[in-house]
């Protein structure tokens, strides 16, 4: 993780004016055998006593991969895996791809339709509530303190939306 810390703050320096990006952003890169459609999002969770377990090395933030029907290619608990893989699917990409933002803005009406990926959201959020009730379930079986009831996720209110990326 530390090569990722290193590449963030060389970008950072270079790129001083971040912090007023406005959140939501996203970004249309192309699928491959091993990156199928689908899209990753990026997400900040607004409640920090959350992370109790410290499972989410990148708390508060949480980074989830779905293809187009909602079934997770990688969750939130596997940062590494994740950071590698949008580094792999960003790599050699210095503008946008025309064709591909072509094709998403008019599948979206310009970002004016997007039920899809809305409802994809919906379900990245429930795939980190998921993963936390099971392993709440799993430390009520375990020997020392259990994480159950400690730090719930209500659902779409918890997080806050940093950005996306829709393979295609």
């Amino acid at each position: 993780m530390n090569e990722f810390r290193l590449d963030l703050l060389s970008y950072i320096s270079s790129h001083p004016h971040l912090d007023r990006v406005p959140n939501g952003l996203h970004a249309v890169v192309p699928a491959s055998k091993d990156f199928p459609p689908g899209v990753v999002y990026i997400l900040k969770n607004l409640h920090n006593e959350v992370n109790i377990d410290s499972q989410n090395r990148l708390h508060p933030f949480y980074m989830v991969y779905l293809d187009m029907d909602g079934k997770v290619i990688c969750n939130h608990l596997e940062p590494k895996k994740m950071l590698d893989d949008l580094r792999l699917l960003c790599k050699g990409f210095a503008i946008p791809n025309g064709v591909l933002c072509s094709r998403f803005n008019s599948e979206t009406n310009d970002g004016k339709k997007m039920d899809p990926y809305s409802a994809l959201l919906e379900k990245t959020i429930a795939s980190i509530i998921d993963i936390k009730e099971t392993s709440d379930i799993d430390s009520l079986f375990k020997e020392g303190p259990t994480t159950a009831l400690r730090g719930q996720y209500a659902g779409l209110d918890d997080f806050e939306l940093i950005c996306f990326f829709v393979v295609r």
